[in-house]
């Protein structure tokens, strides 16, 4: 037995988004659009940036004659003067000077204080409604916090400068004229002259000007933001369902889960689907689309299993509205068009459909056979298919032994007697092929006793409708039953079955009967009991 597959192939996780794609759709549409109609209703903010140039506080020290401190490194000082610009008390000055109901709160709450990533060189970002406050509050901030540096800087020369003068008091007249007297006398005039010039060692290296385009909302890179989040929740939801959807999908699923090759594909269609009217299932015929898919399965069956000699052959399914009955008929039906001696016996004798199908007049089946009351011969109908080149040309025929009319309390042991392999034995003899019909296998245990006693047993699995847990457990049943299974057929694809072929004639080819339906074979009843 091969390993479980544990992942999805390509195909399978396009399947999956090819069956979700509304629900992809809807989310990208709806997340998409909620980013858009939320960003529309943000208010449009604009963002200025003006920037101060930092020098060295190293040379400052230089400059006044004192003893400098160690050298930060670059990423460090930047820090320290990012730091200096955003806690220096600047937002009441800015707020007071420039009026508009600003209050220092408000202006602290608009800045942005960053590095540029250059020596020296510190952003001040203000975003606010306005853009021209915006630029306001930017130069604003910057001119006052220079003008407060400066203020800080004089200060600080003038305080050395005091230094100086008292190291000047306390020398001795000879010592004012000596070497270290002069350096003192030296570094005061330069103290005093740096604090008459105010020299400063921060400048406004940009003022900010008027942005014309807003930095918030983005409604355009929100909006594509929102589509890609919407489209990777709508994928998210499409693989949740996929996985709580239990119902079996693809044909893959089916050769997945029986291990087992897959015969064939029947499309989804109207002619199969559609209740039969009375009269109507012996004069209407498949159309030539869905004829051919059933040849198709016939001659994978032939060409599968060359090597066995397929006599009698089961149709099964796990649950009742698979179409096991539909695909039984029609494929014997194909198979009889080619020339077998076909018999379709339905085993269902708790709940028969077969003979509504075909229309059968009320009469004596399989279970009447099994109690003994009427010989197999006498139970079976036969019906002439007509050709599509002419009526009752061919003469080839489909024998069908129904379930009866007069349904058995004990169906189970029924089809478990030795009349069961009687009537097995006397249709492998009497038929070239025998389709068996049979009851869901997961809904009633009546046909288990059949597995064994037939040459091939095929599972049909309806796609959307087959529960994939259901299939599951009559797989593990089927792989320790000894059953000859021979393969899996799908039943109402939406993609999939016989490629159309121009040309193509013979029994694919509808033409007009006698009463004017359009059909490539008709049943006509020939005999029965």
């Amino acid at each position: 037995m091969e390993s479980e597959q544990t992942g999805l192939t390509l195909a399978q996780t396009l399947a999956v988004v090819r069956r979700r794609a509304m629900w992809i759709l809807l989310c990208l549409v709806v997340v998409a659009g909620a980013t858009y109609g939320y960003s529309k209703q943000k208010t449009k903010k604009y963002t200025a940036t003006a920037t101060l140039a930092f020098g060295s506080n190293q040379l400052d020290q230089q400059i006044a004659g004192l003893a400098g401190g160690s050298t930060l490194d670059p990423l460090a000082q930047e820090a320290s003067d990012v730091e200096v610009v955003k806690f220096s008390g600047v937002a009441a000055k800015v707020a007071s000077l420039l009026g508009h109901g600003l209050t220092a709160e408000t202006v602290s709450a608009s800045l942005d204080v960053k590095g540029q990533g250059e020596g020296g060189i510190v952003g001040v970002e203000v975003t606010s409604p306005s853009p021209n406050l915006a630029a306001a509050i930017a130069n604003a901030y910057v001119s006052q916090f220079v003008d407060d540096r400066q203020s800080v800087n004089r200060h600080y020369f003038k305080s050395a400068l005091t230094i100086v003068n008292k190291q000047l008091a306390g020398l001795t007249p000879a010592q004012r004229f000596g070497s270290d007297g002069l350096d003192l006398e030296d570094r005061a005039h330069t103290l005093a002259l740096l604090a008459e010039l105010g020299y400063n060692n921060v400048g406004v290296a940009q003022e900010a000007s008027i942005p014309f385009a807003a930095s918030s909302p983005k409604t355009k890179t929100n909006t594509i933001l929102g589509g890609v989040l919407g489209l990777l929740l709508g994928i998210a939801i499409a693989f949740l369902l996929e996985f709580l959807d239990r119902r079996v999908r693809d044909a893959e699923d089916l050769e997945m889960i029986y291990r087992l090759p897959l015969l064939g594909v029947v499309p989804k269609s109207v002619a199969l689907s559609r209740p039969s009217r009375p009269g109507e299932s012996k004069l209407v015929a498949l159309p030539p689309a869905d004829a051919e898919a059933f040849s198709l399965i016939r001659a994978h069956l032939r060409f599968l299993n060359v090597d066995r000699d397929v006599r009698t052959l089961l149709i099964a399914s796990p649950a009742p509205g698979d179409g096991k009955t539909t695909i039984a008929r029609y494929l014997a039906e194909a198979a009889a068009r080619l020339g077998s001696n076909v018999l379709l016996m339905e085993t269902d004798l708790r709940h028969p459909t077969l003979a509504k199908q075909l229309d059968l007049q009320p009469g004596r089946g399989l279970a009447d056979v099994l109690i003994g009351t009427t010989r197999m011969n006498e139970a079976v109908h036969s019906f002439q298919l007509r050709a599509s080149t002419g009526e009752g040309a061919s003469g080839r025929a489909l024998n069908v032994l129904s379930a009866g009319t007069v349904l058995p309390p004990n169906p189970g042991e029924l089809l478990e007697s030795s009349a069961m392999d009687t009537v097995l034995g006397q249709a492998r003899f009497a038929y070239d092929l025998v389709v068996i019909d049979t009851p869901p296998l997961m809904a009633v245990s009546d046909a288990f006793t059949l597995l064994t006693k037939v040459d091939g047993v095929v599972i049909v699995g309806r796609l959307g409708h087959s529960r994939r847990d259901v299939a599951e457990q009559l797989h593990e049943v089927l792989a320790s039953s000894g059953a000859p299974l021979l393969g899996v057929i799908a039943n109402e694809s939406t993609s999939g079955g016989p490629i159309p072929y121009p040309g193509d004639g013979g029994s694919s080819q509808a033409v007009p009967s006698d009463n004017g339906v359009s059909s490539s074979e008709e049943f006509a009843p020939t005999a029965g009991a």
